[in-house]
């Protein structure tokens, strides 16, 4: 019931991409093999996390600073999306916690789920107290929190051993804010979330139009024969 709206949304939206999503649409992670800790990943000698950097790096042929990045924008993407979505659809906000979280490789590039989600959910919300939720004052700071806790491992670990900036990579997590919050409204929406939030992603988007550009680029663009993002700051 908490996350119905939110569980449908992904189910349709995985109908559309032929069944290619990198996030389960019910987030708790099934029972299937290949399953690894998010959290093992940003540990020393972090030699999970850079296979996957490198079997990026072999697919796109492409540095290894920029294959953490193409790897970061994957990840990131599919991590953030349900945060995005559950507060664009009902202001009920899963949280992934690091040590919950489980990713595998996929055609989707990675799939992420948890082992268990704790919803974010307002005071005045019907459910709030229910079985599995957290009341908080305000999501957009319950949000930033798990941005610290569940993703800057990761952008810290992934800067220190490729050198790509840290700026660069929190670049994609504001986007998969807002990609997805397109969906569903206006980018003033988005970009409200994005301000409340605060550091590590606020600022990092500009408005183009009816939609945005991002303020850094994802690397993308630096591969041979690559076209340009549409979200591109640097064409």
């Amino acid at each position: 019931m908490l996350l119905d709206a939110l569980s449908s949304h992904l189910e349709g939206l995985a109908a559309e991409r032929g069944g290619v999503l990198g996030v389960l649409p019910r987030l708790v992670a099934d029972d299937s093999p290949g399953w690894v800790p998010a959290a093992d990943l940003v540990r020393e000698p972090y030699e999970g996390l850079l296979a996957l950097v490198d079997e990026t790096a072999g697919r796109w042929s492409a540095p290894r600073h920029v294959a953490a990045a193409l790897l970061w924008k994957t990840y990131g993407y599919w991590h953030t999306m349900p945060m995005a979505l559950g507060w664009g659809l009902g202001r009920r906000v899963p949280l992934m916690r690091l040590e919950d979280t489980l990713v595998r490789p996929s055609a989707a590039g990675v799939t992420v789920a948890a082992s268990r989600v704790t919803v974010a959910v307002l005071p005045g919300d019907p459910l709030a107290g229910a079985e599995g939720t957290v009341v908080v004052p305000g999501l957009a700071a319950a949000i930033g929190e798990a941005l610290l806790e569940s993703q800057y491992p990761f952008v810290r670990t992934l800067s220190t051993l490729t050198k790509v900036g840290e700026r660069t990579l929190w670049g994609s997590t504001a986007e998969a804010f807002a990609h997805p919050l397109l969906t569903l409204g206006s980018y003033a929406e988005a970009a409200r979330l994005l301000d409340e939030i605060g550091p590590p992603v606020a600022g990092l988007l500009a408005p183009d139009g009816d939609g945005y550009r991002r303020r850094t680029c994802c690397l993308w663009i630096t591969l041979p024969d690559a076209e340009p993002c549409s979200t591109c700051c640097v064409c």
